[in-house]
């Protein structure tokens, strides 16, 4: 017999522990060389454990336990041979718990349903006038433990609502331009470099031009002092069914239009294939968030911690607006940014979302240069 132990694998800088979300095989299955057998969560990310071999797992662990890095996760038998078992059953929540409240008679205590039935018949004593009693009822409930994840998301958002003197600037945004270009080089520009030329490449131009301007937003605060970044690192906000998570393009100040897109494109195969790392969602040092894909019209988004501003992206609707006298129908969409009042002044973040809202509506000013 030959065994090799699976252990809890290191998951990044500053992550110490793990918590087991659920095993992508059952217990006892055979697997093979590589298959993921297990999906741990950290305060960061998720991430699969792959197998290091072929053969029968064993289960060591239980889902939801929490395990240091180095603790052992399974063991597997690599001496046995057999064709790969199907994944464990779905593992769900404890079913909820049904509960059926005692009737109120008239005068306020609780009976059985025969001795309420009863109680109808009978003639009602003279009281004095009084409120009806609040009668509370157990509804069916079911309990889902929060992940490791999805603790650390609200810590952060509390976090960001405590320590930060956030506030929140809008503006409108032309969209004519910059759909008119993407309209007339969509095709040609996935035919010829194999990328879906999306929005969010123009945004992420528009804002790595804007923070050349005004650095303090690219920058944070750590204790007195204010530190400020050589380059903008951004991240993406993505909603997943882990909850959010923000992969970020590091030195996007230094990238072509092109290697923007094919950067994002790159992010968002590994964000609906689960493959993101830890790696991929550190180091950022500004957020876009693009509540438009969902039907946002408007929206105040929150910093994420350490940064010091965020960009909310909204849906895209044609509106009646007045361009050189004239009335006209345009694409518009509403721009939130939100920023920490510590470090940036009204000013400074009201200009820098005019800066985004110029380039967006002259997108020549930033393709070609």
């Amino acid at each position: 017999m030959s065994k090799i132990d699976v252990k809890v694998p290191s998951a990044g800088e500053s992550v110490t522990e793990v918590t087991i979300g659920k095993w992508l095989v059952a217990d006892g299955a055979m697997v093979q060389d590589g298959q993921a057998i297990v999906e741990l969560e950290t305060e960061k990310a998720s991430l699969e454990v792959p197998s290091p071999g072929a053969g029968k797992l064993s289960y060591t662990r239980k889902v939801g336990e929490v395990l240091k890095i180095g603790d052992l996760l399974a063991s597997l038998d690599t001496s046995v041979k057999g064709e790969t078992a199907p994944p464990p059953p779905k593992q769900e929540s404890a079913p909820p718990v049904k509960k059926e409240a005692p009737l109120p008679s008239s005068d306020g205590v609780r009976k059985s349903k025969d001795a309420y039935l009863s109680s109808l018949n009978e003639k009602p004593k003279e009281t004095p006038v009084a409120s009806a009693p609040i009668v509370k009822t157990q509804e069916e409930v079911t309990r889902k433990p929060l992940s490791k994840l999805r603790r650390t998301i609200a810590q952060r958002l509390v976090q960001v609502k405590n320590e930060t003197a956030m506030l929140t600037t809008f503006n409108e945004v032309d969209m004519s331009a910059v759909m008119a270009l993407r309209d007339a080089e969509k095709d040609s520009f996935q035919k010829k470099y194999g990328v879906k030329l999306t929005y969010m490449p123009f945004f992420m131009r528009a804002t790595v031009e804007a923070l050349k301007d005004f650095p303090d937003i690219n920058a944070f605060i750590d204790k007195d002092e204010i530190v400020y970044h050589a380059h903008s690192h951004i991240g993406i906000a993505v909603s997943s069914d882990t909850g959010l998570v923000v992969p970020v393009l590091r030195n996007c100040d230094t990238l072509s239009f092109l290697e923007i897109a094919k950067g994002l494109n790159d992010l968002a195969v590994k964000a609906r294939e689960r493959k993101l790392t830890v790696a991929d969602m550190s180091g950022g040092t500004f957020t876009i968030t693009n509540g438009g894909v969902f039907g946002s019209m408007l929206s105040t988004p929150i910093l994420n911690p350490p940064q010091s501003g965020i960009l909310g992206m909204h849906n895209i609707v044609e509106r009646p607006v007045a361009i050189k006298g004239k009335v006209e129908i345009r694409p518009i969409m509403y721009l939130a940014l939100s920023y920490d009042h510590r470090i940036v002044d009204g000013k400074e973040a009201i200009s820098f979302l005019v800066r985004i809202k110029d380039l967006l509506e002259n997108p020549a000013k930033f393709l070609f240069v």
